[in-house]
């Protein structure tokens, strides 16, 4: 028995850091699937067996994505365990566990410290052990901070267990889950200025990502004389998306028409905020709007958030580097420049490789999707780009996805919360790396 304990323990601690975070990943989806199956997790008649597995995956994934009613199917050990795995999967699975071997003032061994490295995307100028303590006591206080504000909101709204949603729906808005204890998601709050502002805060805070948050702070105390161009390009292209999509969304949905401007506007920018960041709540019925806010809202799903945070999609790096990319092809220049500085040549591959392996898996996934589905393409199209992005947003398709519709949902949720990039290379990882041969020029 030893012998067999040894072997897997040697086994797993010779992966490759990439199959770790896999491996990981799956041990916990896992482990809430077999807990959301017990019959205490059940409420009613409780969920079949692939929608608790969709479930534990949509959690951990940090989606949204239901199969079955959250307050209808599980009773509050249940909802407990889909919280469990919706914080663990915003933070990255072996976050908290690291900070608390740092808490005992133990240093992190070479196997956590590389996995942690993979997990967040660090700039060089960051540590890890460090960045680790300020992501756990951070997000403490975010958490905390948006579930007091909640609370008021909701029992001035006379809603049954005021405190455990506003627990819920904190942690859910801040690990950009968008899990809502209400079945209509935020809809009966669409004009609700302080719950649209908290949801938002909170929101936003987890999308943008650690790093910025980290690097902000060391900036105010002085630590550093200027925040790193990682933080700077991510605000930027957060402030100018959200603008945009907000803009558009405002001018163009008909759906929202007969409300007030000022209700109107704040519907618009909560779509827009919901889908860039991922976090997946809605204030108004998807199913409602048109086919160019569909397509709008796909848009900044694809997008998304930004690295080192709780959110999704390709990431506001990635897209501004494409953009990079085009802009300096088109001035004839060789390297990527943003306010001055230079980007990496290896940060630019990655941004293309990233792009290249999410626009494929989205086309497999809407491809697979159309073979077993009974719908039209624009809903394929958005709910699989709301599974990849692990955004959870949806035009009511995803309680009628056959068993093999789930499955295929399952597993871009599982991708997206990977990263398409970290999942394809983890497949495609070997030992002996072949020479690089000499250059030979390819037409374009």
């Amino acid at each position: 028995m030893r012998k067999t304990i040894n072997g897997v323990s040697n086994f797993i601690i010779g992966l490759h850091p990439l199959r770790l975070v896999i491996l990981g990943y799956v041990s916990y989806i896992l482990i809430g699937w077999i807990l959301l199956s017990l019959p205490f997790a059940q409420r009613g008649p409780g969920a079949r067996a692939l929608d608790n597995l969709f479930i534990s995956t949509s959690a951990m994934s940090t989606t949204g994505l239901v199969t079955v009613s959250i307050a209808d199917s599980y009773t509050l050990f249940g909802q407990i365990v889909i919280l469990l795995l919706i914080q663990l999967g915003g933070l990255g699975y072996m976050t908290f566990s690291s900070f608390v071997i740092l808490s005992r003032k133990r240093t992190l061994s070479d196997t956590r410290t590389d996995v942690a490295n993979v997990v967040f995307s660090l700039p060089q100028s960051f540590r890890i052990d460090k960045f680790l303590r300020s992501v756990i006591l951070f997000t403490a206080a975010i958490e905390t901070t948006g579930a007091g504000c909640l609370y008021f909101i909701f029992r001035q709204a006379d809603l049954p267990n005021a405190l455990w949603s506003a627990i819920f729906h904190s942690i859910s808005s801040f690990c950009t889950a968008g899990f809502s204890l209400y079945n209509n998601s935020l809809e009966s709050f669409t004009s609700n200025f302080w719950l649209n502002l908290t949801i938002t805060i909170l929101s936003y805070t987890g999308a943008v990502g650690f790093i910025v948050c980290v690097d902000v702070w060391r900036r105010i105390t002085n630590k550093i004389q200027r925040v790193t161009l990682t933080s700077k390009i991510i605000l930027h292209c957060t402030f100018w998306v959200s603008l945009v999509g907000t803009a558009i969304f405002f001018l163009s949905e008909p759906s929202i028409q007969e409300l007030t401007v000022e209700k109107r506007l704040i519907a618009s920018f909560f779509q827009a905020m919901t889908s860039m960041t991922t976090v997946g709540f809605n204030t108004i019925s998807i199913f409602k709007i048109s086919r160019a806010s569909l397509l709008l809202l796909t848009t900044l799903m694809i997008i998304g958030a930004s690295p080192s945070g709780t959110g999704g999609g390709l990431k506001s790096t990635t897209f501004t580097a494409l953009i990079g990319i085009m802009r300096s092809t088109l001035q004839g220049k060789k390297n990527v420049y943003f306010w001055g500085r230079r980007v990496p040549e290896e940060r630019v591959r990655l941004a293309v490789a990233t792009f290249c392996f999410y626009v494929a898996f989205l086309l497999l996934g809407v491809y697979l999707l159309t073979l077993t589905e009974k719908m039209d393409l624009e809903s394929v199209l958005f709910e699989s780009a709301s599974a990849l992005g692990t955004v959870g947003l949806s035009t009511g398709v995803t309680a009628l996805l056959s068993s093999m519709g789930k499955i295929i949902i399952t597993f871009l949720m599982f991708v997206g919360r990977l990263g398409p990039l970290t999942f394809g290379m983890s497949l495609f990882l070997r030992r002996n790396v072949t020479p690089e041969e000499k250059d030979e020029d390819v037409a374009i």
